[in-house]
Order: structure tokens, then sequence, then C-alpha cells
């Protein structure tokens, strides 16, 4: 087994049980220590962030996106604190009563948020997670194992000693906020193994990644962020405001997992919107594909295949596609969407209902981007992820979604007859 990983796995299960107990000051006081410190130290986290940009543009494969992904700025350590901020302001979901009953045995029975113990994160070149990652733990009584990609290791190296040094200010364990610093693939699959101190494992990243850990962990995984997002254009929408919901959607920030990847429009949309989208589109660099009906619409449409329509570009690429009906277009995402975040743009109060109701996606938009998908949007300070599946958490996790439950039971020396 991988030494480093299981050291420090060891010491993160010891960190887990002394954060279970800690009180949410105790917890909030830690938080707070560390935004501030992420601000005061900001040149050191730029500076390793430089070398991890410099490292990326000698990589085949290099895209601005991929830059985007890895880059930290100024304005982006400010966010980073003000999340951290912004968690320890939320209510502190542990130790909360979710009910208690009195049991004709006279017992009283009832249900409390614990936390769930180790969480272990492997993810992609976002140093952010890092840090959205620590503060979501740390709050909810968590300690966390990260394991970051080889692009980002001098920025998470970075992060994270500033991290350990605040928790250990604020009396708490340094363990609590763990980073495997080989960055070889063989440390993420030990990982995966790691029942004995992991509770929890959740990847983030591509669908590479995501299917990696899936098919190989022994450890409980949430299933998070693969995101082929689409926006479908009813007839009847507001063109206008469609146009500027789908380039915010699409350039933004083009890889991250809520951006849209699939337009759909209705046929009597087409002839109003296209001719117009496709050059704005073109004008902030991105390559339009799509099937023949709709390359009729500009001659700036490039030939789409059906694996387009399959695809999470995360780049400055969007498929399209002409649609007959809102049946159509439910129909496509339900086949091709990977039920993260999908839109529909329309003025038709019922096609909205129905667009609600059969799309099946973890959140479902009604005339606004799917950029908002997103924690710190949805007011959760930040999220470990954006989970796609159903069971235990869909959508952004935030604190509660890394809490589980504990039954307590109250008795007076009751027997069982």
């Amino acid at each position: 087994m991988h030494s480093e990983v299981v050291e420090k796995a060891r010491e993160a299960k010891s960190a887990a049980r002394v954060l279970a107990s800690c009180s949410t000051a105790e917890k909030n006081r830690a938080l707070l220590l560390i935004a501030d410190a992420l601000q005061d130290k900001s040149k050191q986290i730029l500076a390793a962030n430089e070398t991890d940009l410099d490292h990326l543009k000698q990589k085949p494969g290099y895209t601005s996106a991929f830059h985007d992904r890895l880059l930290l700025t100024p304005e982006r350590i400010d966010g980073m604190a003000g999340g951290l901020r912004e968690i320890a302001a939320l209510e502190d979901p542990v130790g909360e009563i979710e009910g208690m009953s009195l049991r004709p045995s006279g017992l009283q029975i009832g249900t409390v948020r614990v936390p769930i113990g180790v969480v272990g994160i492997i993810y992609e070149a976002r140093p952010n997670v890092t840090v959205d990652a620590a503060g979501l733990t740390l709050k909810s009584g968590n300690a966390v194992i990260l394991r970051g990609s080889s692009e980002a290791i001098h920025s998470n190296r970075a992060l994270v000693a500033i991290i350990q040094e605040q928790l250990a200010e604020a009396g708490l364990p340094k363990g609590a906020v763990a980073l495997i610093e080989d960055t070889d693939r063989a440390a993420a699959r030990a990982m995966m193994r790691l029942n004995e101190y992991l509770d929890l494992l959740i990847p983030r990243g591509g669908p590479s990644l995501i299917s990696a850990v899936i098919e190989n962990s022994t450890v409980p995984v949430i299933e998070t962020g693969a995101g082929n997002c689409h926006i479908y254009v009813d007839a009847g929408a507001d063109l206008e405001n469609a146009q500027a919901i789908i380039l915010n959607a699409k350039v933004q920030r083009p890889g991250v997992c809520n951006a849209v990847e699939t337009l759909l429009v209705h046929r009597e949309a087409a002839p109003g919107l296209i001719p117009s989208l496709v050059p704005a589109l073109n004008a902030q660099g991105v390559e339009v594909r799509g099937e023949p009906a709709s390359q009729k619409f500009h001659r700036k449409i490039m030939p789409a295949t059906r694996e387009d329509y399959e695809t999470e570009f995360l780049d400055l690429i969007l498929a399209v596609k002409i649609v007959e009906n809102i049946e159509e277009a439910i129909e496509h995402i339900n086949r091709y969407g990977t039920g993260h975040s999908e839109a529909i743009l329309t003025a038709d109060y019922l096609r909205a209902r129905e667009f609600l109701a059969k799309v099946d996606a973890a959140a479902v938009y009604v005339n606004a981007s799917t950029r908002f998908t997103d924690g710190n949007e949805f007011g959760l300070g930040a999220e470990m992820g954006i989970s796609t599946q159903k069971l235990h958490a869909r959508g952004p996790m935030g604190l509660k979604e890394l809490t589980t439950l504990k039954y307590i039971i109250y008795g007076e020396g009751q027997i069982r007859p």
C-alpha cells in the first residue's frame, strides 16, 4: 500500500475524531483565520500558481480553457476567502436533531446529524477546489484527504500549507486537511481501496477520471461533475434574451461543468435566432457545429457528428440541433445529458412546467443560464462537487450533504420482551 497515502489517512482518521466533537465556534474561528491568511499570503499563492501555469504551457494539448481552470488571480483568491467566510456564517448541521418520537415501549427515538468522517477527493486542475473542500469538510466536522492533479501541485501545496498553519493556530489538528503530494496514479488507486480509513470518495473532473474512480473504488463514491448541459430555445421565446443567456452559458467560463455544450432550437425560433447568434459566438472564439437543418441558417456552422452531441467539450465549442417540438428536445436531453444542468428558454408557462417535470437532471432552469449551478450561487458557500447521482446527495454538495444521520435512543431501563 502507498506509504504517503496510508500515513496521511491515519492522521486524517485521528483528526476526524477530534473535529466531530468541536464546537461551531471553534470551527468558524479556523475558517476565518484561513480566509484572512489566504489574502495575506496571496503573493506566495500566485507565485506557486505561476509555476504551474508555466509548466502547463509546455504540455501537449494545452488549451485556453484548461489554462482558465488552473489560473488563480487576486480576485479569485478573494473569492475563495469570501467563500470560507460565507461557510463560517452558515448554520452548522452537525448536532441537528431531525426528529424525536415516543414509542409504545417508552423509548424516545430520534436522529441527529453527524459528520461522515474522512472524505477523500480526487480532482483535476482547479486549485479553488482545494479551498472549497477544506472549508466545507472543516465546518461539517470531517477530515479531508486531497489528491489533485500534477498540473496544480505547486498551487495546492501552497494552499494546504497555509490552511494547515491556520488549523494549528486555531488549536485543531493539521491532519484534518491533508494533501497527497505524489501525483502518480498509484496514489489515486491507493485512495480508492482505503476502506479502513476513508468513509467517502468524491471524484471531481472529466468523464475519464470519474469513470476510473467509479469502476475501481471499493470506498463508497459520489459521482460528480460530468456536465453535458443543454439549453432548449422554445417557440415564442424572447430571442434577444435567449442570445444573451446562451453566450453567458457558453463563454463566461467554458471549461467548467455547468457550461452549456448543446443548444436545441425549436424550428420556429431558429430563423430569428441562429443567423445573429452564430456570429456573436464566433466573435467570442466559439466553433459552432450542427446537423444539416441548422447549417442552413448560417454558413459558418460546421458539420456535427453524433459524438458531438455526446461530448462535454469543456472548451469553446457548441453543438446545435433544430428540433420539431419540446417533446423532441426533452427526449434528446434525457438521452444525451449527464444529469447535471438543463435549461428551457420559453414564454409559455405550461411548457416550462412540462420541461421541469420531465427533464431528468440535478438542476433544471427556466429562462436562466446553466452557469448558476454552483454551491456559492445556491447559498451553500461553496460545494464539494455537483452530484449527478440520486442517492444521498444530488446537485451542489454543501454542508448538509457532508453529514449523515445517527439514531439516538433514550430509555429508562427498558428491556425487550
